[in-house]
């Protein structure tokens, strides 16, 4: 994040060449972060008298750090023990009181007397002061996101109740100029109501291959609030106790003058597409004047690169504004010769260019005042989306800057009691970048993710597909009512407030009504017609879901009033790698299928993180013990004991916990690069796949592709190979060797080399063949059918890919056999490499190295895997462009790891590797 910082310096330095930019230090916004809390169990005044310096603390208080849940706050006290560990989840009471008493939990209860200490509201508190120099001002506070309703008390005074305050996704700005007092100590006291409805959770995952999970619990009441559905627990996540009440966004003190910049939009246009070389900017804006004085004054806008080089550029407007009163301002191409862009540089998805980004800042200033300045980043870059029928099903297509984009991606979903900073979202979406990922889906049972979230994506290139919070589990689909949520009011006033905040980013790809369902009308009509008025720009369709049907007479997907051409439903078990193509050849639900995935076990490296009780239960299958089903290792229709089966079908019964773990990998490799390589050789046939789901919400081995410690599993690896710009791959439907190229640019003077080994490491088959290939497209060359079928035993394909330097574009090796049982890999004869660092990089961000990898021996080096540690540990999160790869003989690999700069520490740092058939190697890495 250092980096950012540096550009916003070298962006404020440039402000200090312009005559107003002292003045515009009038203008500042400060986040209050240190409150204190406690239960309206325990604190029984009024807020009228807790928000004043008069107050007198006769009860203890809790110190938190605000965004804070409550039971994160609790949780960091020592009050209740950490509910990501162990089974330490069902040793906190619920709140629901009919589900503390089927499991005992009220006797955890941290309030005497009490069994349920979520019944009744908590109060936040903080103390702050305002410079006497800023008397006179015009003062917000600013709640960002708040669950589930607030009360809010300044110096003695109410400035909103829980009617006005209510839903987890609306942002509020408080008119507290005045209650304010500045030169003086100043009380800020926050009630936060819980939710409406508590929910019943379902059936706790207490048994390693148990019953199935009910999603939402066993009536989906949860979703009579608006809220994070899945606090009522899911089959990847336990119930959150306290459903998650508290600030879990940040609080902020805004201080301006009295005329101030609200709801600022940027759509950008390219007007001559497929021509990108000329855009346009429209601005609109409102000015509000929050006094009893006119304003006669200056619109100043400023617009530079914000990660490129280039000049900045001005113009200015002057306006009049009446007291009290409001504007509404536009500045467009047709009347601002500057808001024509030549040559501009676009922002594009992940795979496909750069995520160009450009910096606006925007002042008021009057006479010889700034009465408010704001900025933020924007891309130019237009989106859109079309549908096509095919065989009788729609296949919905998404577009960038007039070109297709090919979605490949997955569900993200919310840390479990929203622990997620800046630094954790800024690794977890480098490590989506890193496996080639060009799209996250925020699942409507999820949130709504920070501000900073969709500022790193916008930097990163990540596509956001963006749910509202309706589920098939609580809306009626599956479970659940029609009729819920029940105040229609707070989910409107919810999404309206969402759409204004995130509209401006460029990674915002789309909106949809829900996840496999939809709400009811008078809700479902409010989000498309908020999302054509208030955004206009990006498209919405009616579900994440094709499957659940609009009721006749709706309206469809916005702007085209076609069906969503998207579908989920899986499948969510283990799946044999060729089972996908037959799949994605049927068409149907797989012309763009945005939930599908499997059971991930993680590497053996945090195995004992995820799962700390590792004492193997006699009666389970080894290694497994019930923790491990709290931990989601459960056999919801049959998603975990089937991945099990796999694994000992075809790679023998494990012999201890890294064995276990490391035939897993193999499982893990297999199957998800399948996924992608399955619907990639279908590219200009398919609108995307995405899984369930990318990330963890806390320590759990199923579905997803790095856990919740950041490391990733060996699927990780195989999807960011099945997904590299221009790949080799074997189809398995056909045996046929073929090149997928994900780009915008054609690729000349190819050359495709393919080695058939036996696992003694003899090789018996080798080909190679020069092609061409256009962008984008999957192309097939040679066919290995007959060297596949012939003889017996495990074969190895190795496959590699280069340029016309002869340079390697991309690596792929597949082990096959006709009855897929491959224990004989377990026998391959040892291989011994060597490696050594080619050189290092270090900017304020990120250090890396390249490191080269030989194989001089004459066996196979099969599924080398290098970790970096620090001491005895691995450091996480770590980016390599390669992993779990394989060498033939005399083979040579070079390949990059980068990992954030604030992990490092060089005196102490290793690379260590192995491999199936490859001994334990430490490579030192000298400070250099």
């Amino acid at each position: 994040m250092k980096k950012y910082f540096l550009q916003a310096c070298l962006f404020s330095l440039l402000l200090l060449l312009t005559d107003n930019f002292l003045l515009a230090q009038n203008v500042k916004q400060e986040q209050l972060k240190k409150f204190s809390l406690q239960s309206a169990f325990i604190i029984k005044a009024p807020g009228s008298e807790i928000s004043t310096t008069a107050y007198r603390v006769t009860a203890p208080w809790y110190p938190v750090t605000v965004p804070s849940t409550v039971l994160t706050g609790l949780v960091a006290n020592g009050v209740y023990p950490d509910p990501y560990q162990d089974m330490n989840n069902m040793r906190i009471p619920d709140a629901s009181d009919s589900f503390n008493v089927q499991y005992n939990l009220g006797r955890y209860s941290h309030i005497p007397g009490e069994t349920n200490p979520w019944k009744k509201p908590y109060w936040y508190r903080t103390e702050f002061n305002v410079p006497a120099t800023d008397k006179g001002k015009y003062f917000q506070l600013i709640f960002k996101g708040i669950n589930y309703r607030a009360e809010v008390w300044l110096n003695g005074k109410l400035l909103a109740d829980s009617s006005q305050m209510a839903g987890m996704f609306a942002e509020y700005s408080l008119d507290a100029s005045k209650t304010i007092k500045a030169g003086e100590k100043n009380i800020l006291a926050v009630k936060i109501y819980p939710l409406d409805f508590p929910g019943y959770p379902a059936k706790p995952q207490l048994e390693a291959l148990g019953d199935f999970y009910e999603n939402g619990g066993p009536t989906g009441d949860i979703g009579k609030n608006v809220t994070m559905l899945c606090s009522v627990g899911w089959d990847w996540i336990p119930e959150v106790h306290d459903r998650n009440m508290g600030i879990w966004q940040p609080v902020y003190l805004r201080t301006s003058g009295h005329v101030v910049i609200e709801q600022p939009f940027i759509v950008t246009s390219l007007p001559k597409l497929p021509d990108t070389t000329e855009a346009k900017i429209k601005l609109t804006l409102g000015l509000n004047n929050h006094s009893d004085k006119n304003f006669k004054g200056k619109l100043t806008i400023t617009i530079l690169p914000e990660n490129f080089s280039g000049k900045p550029f001005t113009l200015t407007r002057a306006l009049a504004i009446n007291a009290n009163s409001s504007e509404k301002i536009e500045l467009n191409s047709d009347t601002e010769a500057l808001l024509n862009i030549r040559s501009p540089q676009l922002w594009w998805p992940n795979g496909y260019g750069k995520p160009n980004l450009y910096r606006v800042r925007i002042q008021f200033s009057s006479g010889d005042q700034v009465s408010d300045d704001t900025s933020f980043v924007f891309g130019i870059r237009t989106v859109g989306s079309t549908v096509e029928m095919v065989n009788g099903w729609a296949r919905r297509d998404f577009f960038v800057n007039g070109r297709r984009v090919h979605l490949v991606g997955g569900a993200f979903v919310p840390d479990m009691l929203l622990n997620a900073d800046s630094t954790r979202y800024d690794d977890e979406l480098k490590l989506c970048r890193n496996a080639n990922v060009n799209l996250v889906r925020i699942w409507g049972g999820g949130i709504a993710p920070p501000d900073v979230f969709f500022e790193l994506a916008d930097r990163y290139g990540q596509m956001v597909w963006h749910d509202f919070w309706v589920t098939g589990d609580t809306q009626g689909e599956f479970k659940g009512s029609p009729d819920w949520p029940l105040e229609g009011n707070v989910f409107i006033r919810n999404m309206r407030s969402t759409i204004f905040r995130i509209r401006n980013h460029p990674s915002l790809l789309v909106w949809t009504g829900g996840n496999e369902g939809h709400a009811r009308k008078e809700l479902y009509d409010a989000m498309r017609e908020s999302i054509a008025t208030i955004d206009g720009t990006r498209p919405f369709i009616p579900s994440s879901s094709g499957f659940a049907k609009l009721p006749a007479g709706w309206k469809g997907s916005w702007p085209d009033d076609k069906p969503t051409g998207v579908y989920s439903g899986g499948s969510y078990t283990w799946l044999d790698a060729a089972k996908y193509y037959q799949l994605v050849n049927g068409g149907k639900d797989w012309l763009f299928k945005d939930e599908t995935g499997l059971p991930s076990q993680p590497p053996y490296s945090t195995l004992k993180l995820n799962i700390p009780n590792l004492e193997p239960d006699p009666k389970l299958p080894y290694p497994l013990n019930n923790t491990w089903g709290y931990h989601d290792a459960c056999s919801g229709n049959g998603k975990y004991d089937l991945y099990y089966k796999a694994m000992v079908d075809r790679y023998g019964t494990p012999t201890s916990l890294k064995d276990f773990s490391d035939k897993m990998q193999l499982i893990n490799a297999d199957a998800y690069r399948g996924i992608f390589e399955a619907v990639g050789h279908k590219l200009n046939e398919t609108g995307g796949v995405m899984l369930w789901k990318l990330n963890a919400a806390f320590p759990s081995v199923v579905w997803q592709i790095y856990d919740w410690y950041l490391e990733p599993n060996a699927g990780y690896y195989y999807m960011q190979k099945a997904c590299e710009p221009v790949h080799v791959q074997l189809n398995l439907d056909d045996s046929v060797v073929a090149v997928i190229n994900r780009t915008y640019h054609v690729q000349k003077d190819l050359k495709i080399e393919a080695e058939v080994y036996l696992v003694d490491g003899k090789r018996i088959h080798r080909q190679e063949q020069q092609l061409n290939i256009g962008a984008p497209e999957a192309q097939k060359s040679f066919s290995l059918a007959s060297v596949l079928r012939s003889g017996t035993g495990v074969k190895l394909i190795l496959l590699r890919l280069k340029d016309a330097s002869g340079k390697l574009i991309s690596q792929n090796t597949y082990w096959l056999e006709a009855t897929h049982n491959y224990r004989s890999l377990q026998e391959m004869p040892p291989a011994k490499i060597t490696a050594s660092i080619l050189g290092s990089h270090q900017n304020s961000e990120s250090v890396s190295w390249k490191i080269k990898f030989t194989n001089p021996s004459d066996k196979i080096a099969f599924f080398i895997h290098p970790a970096l540690l620090s001491g005895e540990t691995e450091i996480r999160p770590s980016f390599w462009q390669d992993n779990y790869f394989t060498l033939a003989p005399g083979e040579t690999i070079v390949t990059e790891i980068a990992v954030p700069a604030r992990l490092i520490n060089r005196k102490s740092l290793k690379v260590v590797t192995s491999g199936l058939n490859v001994a334990e190697m430490k490579l030192p890495i000298l400070d250099r």
